[in-house]
């Protein structure tokens, strides 16, 4: 059969379930969207097996297209693997995707232990907060907002996203504070300082207050609100005000006591970051190290 079917339809059939996106496919591969169906509408008929089904605007493998691509994946990986010879210099690229908020405060940092201990590593940072670029299997890793399922990638856990409001001592002093003791009415009344919600699953200083046994009575007026999660953090370690945050992303701020918690309620929301590694395709050497390394401070 294989002397039926070039070879370049699998390696068109390997992009197109990396992307599921016909059209991202091809521009990887420099052809058209048209081309890649036509490729894959050939591969189909040669093997006789539907391998995309269609739901709504969302492309999934049938489970006879998953057999296929596990198999696809592991064979160009080994051709990758046996030319490694072939090539000079021994310098490993690999790309992680994050948002802006988990890049600021709390991968940046990583990347950068990392580096030091992996020179023949070079980590390229996509930081954005498109579900559909973060999600992207052009990535090597990604680390997702989720309750912990995703089609594409298999997720460990790196955080739980556990919400508290925080201010900075320097706040705290200034307002004659006690942070054990202070009650979450009185919280509302100070200075807060919000973001703006680009998730339908993310919360705010509003929705934190709503959840509450007891929510205040007063309206919630944020004194100040930023485009970003990690503006409204930057701006509560200047002492502007109280934003709430994540346990997990400002663990390094709490240990050090350049914020501070204020009261005694938590919210966890039921999501958090996940760490990600493609589904249909194994990781590189350099790859697997930075995931390790990831892992390892968590």
């Amino acid at each position: 059969m294989l002397d039926r079917i070039p070879l370049e339809a699998f390696r068109v059939y390997d992009a197109a379930c990396r992307f599921m996106n016909f059209s991202r496919a091809g521009r990887e591969l420099h052809i058209t969207q048209a081309a890649v169906s036509r490729r894959i509408q050939g591969l189909e008929e040669q093997l006789g097996a539907k391998l995309f089904t269609r739901r709504g605007r969302n492309l999934a493998l049938t489970s006879e297209g998953e057999r296929l691509a596990q198999r696809v994946r592991a064979t160009l990986e080994y051709l990758e693997e046996s030319l490694e010879p072939f090539r000079g210099g021994g310098f490993e690229t690999i790309s992680i995707a994050a948002s802006g908020s988990v890049s600021h405060l709390w991968l940046a940092k990583r990347l950068k232990d990392f580096d030091n201990g992996n020179p023949s590593v070079s980590v390229r940072l996509l930081t954005t907060d498109a579900p559909s670029e973060l999600a992207s299997e052009a990535n090597d890793l990604v680390i997702l907002y989720s309750t912990g399922e995703h089609p594409r990638w298999n997720l460990t856990p790196l955080m739980k996203e556990v919400l508290v409001p925080v201010a900075s001592p320097d706040f705290i002093q200034r307002n004659g504070l006690n942070p054990a003791l202070i009650r979450p009415d009185e919280i509302a009344r100070l200075d807060l300082i919000d973001y703006e919600r680009f998730n339908a699953h993310w919360i705010s200083f509003r929705q934190w207050f709503a959840r509450l046994a007891i929510p205040p009575k007063a309206r919630i007026a944020p004194r100040l609100s930023f485009s970003t999660y990690s503006l409204a953090v930057d701006a509560a370690l200047r002492g502007e005000g109280i934003t709430l945050g994540s346990t997990g992303l400002i663990a390094d701020e709490l240990a050090s006591a350049t914020l501070i918690e204020l009261g005694t309620h938590r919210l966890d929301t039921g999501y958090g970051y996940h760490l990600g590694t493609p589904r249909y395709r194994s990781l590189t050497p350099g790859a697997i190290r930075l995931h390790q390394h990831l892992l390892s401070g968590i």
